[in-house]
């Protein structure tokens, strides 16, 4: 039996998500979230196999979720679900150990198809996620300026940023400034946006 944490803020899709696979013999739902900042106590307390987890959290979002799992529960591997329109967490995702990556579009049966392979020990990533991802690419973005683009999306002007990140005003307009050359943006919101949907941020 392949025990399955899933955490997923929206109700209905959680709720449909365990319906699939509770309609699996070989599975068992043991955990069912909404925030990611639930999950690592969750896992430790149910010891799933596999995880399914949905990248936008709140929280904590899916992959920070998924790099506490391989710290803290190696044996519980990890499958993420996306929307396509973010193939730059794939990236992200494989550098903390995420073993498959299904779109949420993606037919009914891929996901319990998807935890078996996970379970076993494959890697399962979609295809066009994959082409998607290489045509995007790594995030040009510092870590730094990833932070401080980050907080500029969460709303307040330099100095509150730069008081949250132990910046200057002055340095946060630099970051920033960088950060909108660097993605291509014509300002801050449209830097905050095309980074968001690359999977930048």
């Amino acid at each position: 039996m392949i025990r399955v944490l899933i955490a997923e803020d929206m109700h209905l899709i959680r709720g449909a998500l365990v319906a699939l696979l509770t309609l699996e013999e070989d599975m068992e739902v043991v955990a069912q979230l909404e925030r990611g900042d639930q999950i690592l106590d969750a896992a430790l307390r149910t010891r799933p196999d596999v995880a399914v987890l949905d990248i936008d959290l709140p929280g904590l979002d899916g992959l920070g979720a998924a790099e506490l799992l391989a710290q803290h529960l190696p044996d519980c591997r990890t499958l993420v679900l996306t929307g396509l329109s973010q193939p730059g967490y794939l990236l992200r995702a494989l550098k903390v150990h995420v073993r498959g990556f299904i779109v949420k579009d993606a037919p009914a049966d891929a996901l319990a198809d998807g935890v078996r392979k996970v379970a076993s020990g494959a890697r399962v990533i979609d295809p066009d996620l994959i082409a998607a991802a290489l045509a995007t690419g790594v995030s040009p973005l510092t870590p730094r300026e990833t932070d401080v683009l980050r907080e500029a999306g969460s709303g307040g002007t330099t100095e509150e940023i730069g008081a949250r990140l132990a910046l200057s005003p002055a340095t946060v307009r630099n970051y920033l400034s960088n950060a909108i050359g660097k993605v291509g943006g014509r300002n801050r919101i449209d830097a905050i946006r095309i980074a968001r949907d690359a999977g930048w941020l």
